[in-house]
């Protein structure tokens, strides 16, 4: 018996996320259905993350464990074959087994991409959240600052989360303008449920003078949901890279 450590990327759009659900088609459970295919059964897949409706990942990995004599190269083949469009095997490779998708990572990254045109763009709708408003994004660089560091970020948290632990270290955010697109990068040892996207709906209420600048800080350090931003739409958010 092998263990794979498989690395997919998808298109969130048509899924209400990763993890399999009653009476709704995910990520989790269209890649099952491929796995049975080709493997002959039902294989469980163990993910690297959770990620909600509409999200998508550039980079996701997940762990299966077989005794079907496959190389690597066949295993991404014979997948790709039976998946959708909006999923694809980019990597695979026999691991340890004592490697785990999700606690064996050292740190997420998450890209959220914010289009900012005078005019909505129907290309990027699915991929993008639209938002009119002009952005500074300079200014929105340097007041995401104090993300930075270790803080309990329940303040930052979706009220569905049953996470006892709210503490987490951000290593990094930066916000950056490439023509009418708005890239928010963050990177931390680990999120909560609705965490980045909170983040960046927080920044757009600094942007929009609603939270005065330097007050971000006062507003992580009183874990109060009601004073940080609306939870940005999901459409632009994506799991960009895992580092183990």
């Amino acid at each position: 018996m092998k263990k794979l450590k498989i690395t997919i990327q998808y298109d969130g759009s048509a899924y209400h996320g990763w993890q399999v659900q009653k009476n709704a088609v995910t990520v989790q459970q269209t890649f099952q259905d491929a796995v049975e295919k080709v493997f002959g059964e039902r294989l469980d897949v163990v993910g690297c993350s959770r990620t909600d409706s509409g999200v998508h990942a550039n980079m996701y990995v997940l762990t299966l464990e077989t005794d079907m004599n496959i190389t690597d190269e066949g295993v991404i083949m014979a997948l790709n074959s039976n998946l959708p469009n909006d999923i694809s095997v980019i990597a695979c490779s026999e691991c340890e087994k004592d490697f785990h998708p999700r606690y064996s990572c050292k740190s997420k990254e998450y890209v959220y991409r914010l289009y900012n045109g005078k005019r909505r763009n129907p290309f990027y709708s699915r991929y993008s959240f639209y938002y009119r408003k002009e952005i500074d994004a300079d200014y929105l660089n340097r007041e995401a600052q104090a993300f930075i560091g270790t803080h309990d970020f329940s303040g930052f948290c979706s009220s569905k989360s049953d996470v006892e632990d709210t503490v987490r270290t951000v290593y990094s955010f930066s916000v950056k303008r490439d023509g009418d697109m708005i890239i928010f990068k963050v990177e931390a040892d680990g999120f909560l449920y609705n965490m980045v996207r909170i983040m960046v709906g927080t920044l757009l209420f600094v942007s929009e003078g609603k939270i005065k600048s330097s007050e971000l800080a006062d507003i992580i350090s009183s874990n109060d949901r009601s004073r940080a931003g609306k939870t940005a739409q999901p459409q632009g958010l994506y799991l960009n890279k895992i580092n183990y």
